[in-house]
């Protein structure tokens, strides 16, 4: 027998033994959590959330977050255990600069403890323990961890959890480490999940009793052996299909495929797309249709780790009926890096929806940058700001008098966005923020619930601002429509739905060809601004040099916009959108500071012995 570890060679129960270890660690279990969360989970579901960490699912992190405590619980399910695991949380998903909690073993005693790794992964006991282990239990299903963590520690090496994407990391121990410093991180079987921890506290509204289901599902498809596919399936509604709210969507994700099932989207075609071939395969397939092109308006987007999504109870999301085409395109994203051969998959998108149509419509709207190569970030740089407006202006003219509730948003860049934020402003003072990603990730999209609607009026102001890392880029990035251009939006999700459709900007391409001029004067370089070279080849002829790099930011934040403040139609309002003033900001939003425990003097100083034999540890 290999000596990976004392602990796969510890005598194992009878099944009978077994079945009343389990059943009775499960009753304790649930007893002292569900009274730790001083009822902030249902009894129920004291721990209602999953995600598979690695791609074959070996293991499993559940967890609740209680905003009374500022602290989360996890779960841990190792289901087959050599000699250890780490467990945390860095800031892009590396294992270097991670916060960390690891189990491990000498050979002869197992240790839990708080940790965390430099710059080259090597693993250090942290000096404030502020993982605080709850139980360790065998199970039939493997080993689990129960422990909890406050949202904010103040210990600098401790990572902050925030609303937004959470970067996990998870690592393998293969073998006894005499020390926890002996361990280094650079050569584990190592991996990265992205969720959204921090789940908002919102009450499941009740669905009424004439709700019905509409499965959007790909049919039985086999999962292709790469590591990347976007699988693209086409379903028509029935005829006649009248109009419809929709008021609540969830995951179908098929059995077994858990660790593979990424996101998934479902976009309904343009209303114009009277007749769209049915389609089954990947979405870049040289067979695919082009109209499936123009099947982009969402209708639901789920992520990993999130759960059912509802809407307002005075709100739905139309589809069906005159005016509105009767094809949907569901979008599945698989990620396979195992390259796992021969799997069947038929999951999708569950639709709850009724034919009693709600007080409000439901509407989708656009902030940020109108998708134009005169938003640039130039190539080498670490963090570039890109901000986009919807002005007074637009929403004074354009919606209601007793103005809209944004109760949803997405957030959306390209390759090289790293962080997203939308504030209100009101009477020029920054109000409150709409949604705000500190650690985004353009590789997890979800339409996410806001802890709080937000309420917007005539006249106030939507700044969405967009952080960019062009390091690995020797040419500009400019805006557009490619992968490998760059966008900043935030799709609202609001009611009552109004004619506004899209209200961004983007800089006055006028101002932009003076900085052409500048510069080319400036660095006597032969920077192209004749009248025939495109945007896009003029900023490829810029020297990237310090100079022309602060200018074209300065030139970001004084230049006047050009607003679209758009109609579903693609109209603008009627109105002067071009050449419009920045929008004045004459106070903003401190930072919250975070939150210190008060019980850190109580966490042992060093790692925690545990007994993995059954009971508490």
């Amino acid at each position: 027998m290999p000596a990976l570890s004392r602990w796969a060679s510890l005598p194992g129960p009878s099944v009978r033994e077994a079945a009343f270890m389990y059943s009775t660690a499960v009753a304790v279990f649930l007893v002292i959590l569900v009274a730790a969360l001083q009822g902030s989970a249902p009894r129920e579901s004291p721990l209602p959330y999953h995600i598979p960490l690695d791609p074959e699912g070996s293991l499993e992190l559940s967890w609740n977050v209680s905003y009374t405590q500022e602290a989360i619980h996890f779960q841990l399910l190792v289901r087959r255990l050599k000699a250890g695991v780490l467990f945390g949380m860095s800031d892009r998903g590396e294992l270097e600069n991670a916060d960390l909690v690891v189990l491990w073993t000498d050979g002869d005693t197992a240790y839990f403890a708080d940790a965390w790794s430099d710059q080259k992964g090597q693993i250090h006991l942290d000096s404030q323990q502020d993982y605080q282990l709850l139980q360790v239990q065998r199970t039939p299903e493997g080993l689990t961890l129960l422990f909890k963590r406050p949202f904010g520690t103040c210990d600098p090496k401790d990572y902050l959890i925030e609303d937004g994407t959470v970067h996990l990391v998870y690592g393998i121990l293969e073998e006894p480490f005499r020390s926890l410093e002996a361990i280094n991180g650079s050569g584990l079987q190592t991996g990265l999940q992205r969720v959204q921890l921090l789940k908002p506290n919102i009450p499941e509204p009740e669905l009424p009793s004439d709700t019905y289901t509409m499965e959007v599902q790909a049919p039985n498809i086999q999962i292709p052996s790469q590591e990347t596919t976007y699988w693209c399936y086409i379903k028509e509604l029935p005829k006649g299909f009248s109009r419809h709210h929709i008021i609540k969507y969830e995951p179908i994700v098929t059995e077994g495929n858990e660790a593979l099932v990424h996101h998934m989207e479902v976009f309904q075609c343009a209303p114009e797309m009277d007749n769209v071939p049915h389609f089954s395969g990947p979405c870049d397939s040289k067979m695919k249709p082009d109209r499936l092109n123009y099947c982009r308006h969402v209708l639901a987007a789920w992520a990993l780790g999130a759960k059912a999504f509802y809407y307002p109870e005075e709100a739905g999301l139309a589809f069906g009926g005159p005016g509105s085409s009767r094809y949907l395109r569901l979008e599945v994203h698989y990620h396979n890096p195992l390259v796992i051969e021969g799997r069947k998959d038929s999951s999708g998108i569950r639709l709850y929806y009724t034919a009693k149509l709600r007080r409000f419509n439901a509407g989708i709207m656009e902030l940020g940058l109108v998708y134009t190569p005169v938003m640039a970030i130039p190539p080498r740089e670490t963090a570039f700001d890109l901000t986009g407006y919807c002005t007074d202006k637009c929403t004074q003219l354009a919606l209601p008098p007793s103005g809209i509730h944004i109760f949803a948003s997405q957030l959306h860049t390209h390759l090289t966005g790293r962080k997203v934020v939308t504030v209100l402003v009101r009477d020029g003072r920054e109000w409150e923020i709409v949604n705000q990603d500190n650690h985004y990730s353009p590789h997890f999209q979800e339409i996410r619930m806001l802890k709080k609607v937000v309420t917007v009026h005539p006249g106030d102001v939507l700044i969405t601002s967009c952080t960019y890392n062009t390091e690995d880029r020797e040419l500009a990035t400019v805006g557009g429509f490619g992968i490998l251009e760059e966008m900043c939006v935030n799709y609202v999700h609001y009611y009552p739905q109004t004619q506004l459709e899209l209200c961004k900007s983007a800089v006055d391409a006028g101002f932009l060809q003076r900085y052409f001029h500048l510069i080319n004067r400036f660095n006597n370089e032969d920077v192209c601004t004749c009248p025939q070279a495109s945007v896009s080849q003029q900023f490829t002829s810029v020297p990237w040099n310090s100079f022309n790099r602060d200018v074209l930011k300065a030139l970001y934040s004084f230049a006047p916009i050009s607003m679209h403040c758009n109609k579903s139609s693609a109209v603008r309002f009627q109105g002067e959108w071009n050449l419009q003033p920045l929008p004045k900001v004459i106070s903003t939003l401190e930072e919250p500071t975070p939150q210190c425990p008060t019980s850190q003097g109580q966490s042992p100083a060093g790692p925690t012995i545990v007994s993995i034999g059954g009971g508490k540890g």
